[in-house]
């Protein structure tokens, strides 16, 4: 275990009432905004210890709410000294949470019972009562997509514009270019699905928002905790189930026996077929435009811009979200001209 370059150990004692005698840097890879260590008491037990730069406390209030019910595989937040899941430190929110495993589900060996207890977690938080504060608080499943639309075009104008020189660039560049059609297809789609779907709108409940396996810790006899709550919302289930139904990361695809798993423990479910393919498409162009940006970034290190662009060509192989989102739309009877 690492010193760490904080008074880190200091403001734990004081606003969580905790001693830690070690604790050891952890790396977040995607969000550069929040530091994370974990860290470990005298008494033995380890604890997730982070400090977030970005966003708002919402995940932090759903998962002690959700733990607080008893919805399982929740860690809950440990409460500072106003009753509150952090305190303001260095101009971060603080928080502290048990810290339940080291084991994930992404790369690790997730198992039929792994599955099921999934299935049973995402059901429990879909049934989760939906609290004044909690309506008040968190924004609505996909409700960025307009965002998500202005930064993809950004990105388009940039590469327009861009001349050669950069390797990385570069390469994003011809990979754009070979993918602007499925993307206009995808950008033609969203907004006239999207107006359709309000008009019919579904039941809005807790969702996680982000529930891919990399969220997903595993333990013992198939339980599995669910963290990372950042990305919160309230939205119909499909904006989760998307994750399992439609299938999210290329290199991890969910396949029918899990699917199947999945469903013994959520109990008997039928997607929305069009509410899978709008949220699969909002995603798909999410991330596009999200690392499509970091690849342009030239203040990140080389080995963070290299890793974007392979999850940028992960994102339009035959197995990407792109392509998954593009055969969802089909799906409807809707191939959309391309703008």
């Amino acid at each position: 275990m690492a010193d760490d370059p904080l008074p880190l150990t200091d403001w734990v004692h004081h606003d969580f009432g905790v001693r830690l005698t070690a604790t050891e840097p952890v790396d977040l890879g995607a969000d550069r905004r929040a530091l994370l260590w974990r860290a470990e008491s005298a008494d033995g037990a380890r604890y997730a210890v982070k400090l977030s730069g970005g966003g708002t406390p919402a995940g932090l209030i759903v998962s002690a709410h959700l733990a607080g019910q008893g919805v399982p595989g929740i860690p809950a937040p440990l409460p500072g000294p106003d009753g509150r899941a952090w305190t303001v430190r260095d101009g971060r929110r603080l928080s502290v949470l048990p810290w339940v495993s080291d084991d994930r589900a992404l790369g690790g060996a997730m198992t039929d019972a792994h599955w099921r207890s999934y299935g049973q977690v995402l059901a429990r938080v879909h049934a989760a009562e939906v609290t004044d504060e909690l309506a008040g608080l968190l924004p609505p499943g996909g409700g960025t997509h307009p965002a998500v639309l202005a930064t993809l075009r950004a990105v388009d104008e940039r590469l327009c514009r861009h001349r050669p020189g950069d390797r990385l660039a570069d390469e994003l560049a011809r990979i754009w270019s070979t993918a602007a059609g499925p993307v206009a297809e995808l950008t033609a789609a969203v907004e006239p699905l999207g107006a359709e779907l309000r008009d019919r709108p579904g039941r809005a409940v807790v969702c996680h928002g982000d529930p891919h396996l990399g969220n997903l810790l595993l333990g013992p006899a198939g339980r599995i905790w669910l963290i990372d709550w950042d990305d919160a919302v309230l939205a119909p289930p499909e904006c989760d189930l998307m994750f399992v139904f439609g299938g999210v990361l290329a290199f991890a695809p969910v396949t029918a026996a899990q699917q199947a798993a999945f469903r013994v423990g959520y109990g008997p479910t039928e997607p929305d077929p069009a509410r899978l393919a709008w949220f699969l498409t909002v995603r798909a162009l999410d991330d596009l435009g999200d690392w499509a940006g970091q690849v342009l970034d030239v203040a990140r290190a080389e080995g963070e811009r290299q890793q974007a662009l392979d999850i940028v060509r992960g994102l339009i192989s035959p197995d990407g979200l792109v392509t998954l989102a593009r055969a969802a739309l089909r799906k409807l009877g809707r191939p959309p001209e391309a703008r």
